[in-house]
């Protein structure tokens, strides 16, 4: 487990603001205490810092999981938020998807159209559940 790298940080605060903007700096510094995000395995965990200070103990082989999985990193280094996120996210999102058309299109598009494309699901979580941890 090791601290985000600058690009990492950056790729994943820019996904981070599309939903939340400004908003970050009330994930990092609460008060119930000071948070901070950790890359293990490609996924970015959300914890606290006495979370963190404990985990330090376990070895890295033995560190399955620990705080909230944000996300993840692909291949390519690009930012996947997991469904595990949005309690945190949702008090203060703007709202979760991104919009596929504006909303005068969305007034007379057919039932079929794509009008938001959906960043995770409940279903996508039970199909993954055993691949998060």
């Amino acid at each position: 487990m090791r601290p985000l790298t600058e690009e990492e940080t950056k790729t994943m605060f820019e996904k981070l603001s599309k939903y939340i903007g400004e908003n970050i700096k009330l994930l990092v510094d609460r008060p119930d205490g000071t948070f901070c995000f950790r890359l293990h395995n490609d996924r970015v965990y959300y914890m606290s810092e006495k979370i963190l200070k404990l985990a330090t103990n376990i070895s890295r082989d033995k560190l399955v999981s620990v705080g909230t999985c944000f996300g993840k990193f692909t291949k390519t280094i690009k930012f996947r938020l997991h469904i595990t996120a949005l309690d945190f996210l949702a008090p203060y999102a703007k709202g979760f998807g991104v919009a596929a058309k504006n909303t005068q299109e969305c007034r007379r598009v057919d039932p079929m159209s794509i009008v938001v494309f959906h960043q995770a699901d409940v279903g996508e979580f039970i199909r993954n559940e055993d691949t998060l941890t």
